[in-house]
């Protein structure tokens, strides 16, 4: 019975290392940290954040929560909004919060206050990948 725990586990293992292997190698998006100056726009993919420069703060695109918005081949009567999570952290304090900012005032805000400086959803790119924001 224990050698089959024992094979049992090394098989567990191995699918987790060959999973993560693959994912790297088939060109998945793989979370990855860029600079940006206070004040500025910056647009990240789903999983990236920015490190605000000279702030103890980085800002990380989580995922879309929703979206409704009208689709370019559409033809809608409402525009739509998306609503999309970030993850709002002070590592040097080891303080974090998720915020969900809209892009349209319909449904919620679209910006939030974090460790004294204000995050705004700037814009979406039409398949939720991509989400541009202004750290100040």
């Amino acid at each position: 019975m224990d050698l089959q725990r024992i094979a049992a586990g090394v098989f567990a293992l191995a699918v987790v290392v060959v999973g993560a292997g693959s994912s790297a190698a088939s060109g998945q998006a793989v979370s990855s940290t860029v600079s940006t100056p206070p004040g500025a726009e910056v647009t990240l993919h789903a999983g990236q954040e920015a490190a605000v420069q000279g702030k103890d703060l980085t800002v990380r695109y989580v995922r879309v929560v929703s979206d409704s918005r009208c689709r370019p081949s559409m033809t809608c009567f409402w525009q739509g909004e998306a609503s999309l999570a970030f993850l709002l952290s002070e590592p040097g304090r080891g303080e974090s919060t998720t915020a969900e900012l809209h892009s349209g005032p319909r449904t919620g805000p679209q910006a939030t206050s974090f460790a004294a400086s204000r995050v705004e959803l700037v814009s979406v790119s039409e398949d939720g990948q991509e989400a541009t924001v202004r750290v100040s």
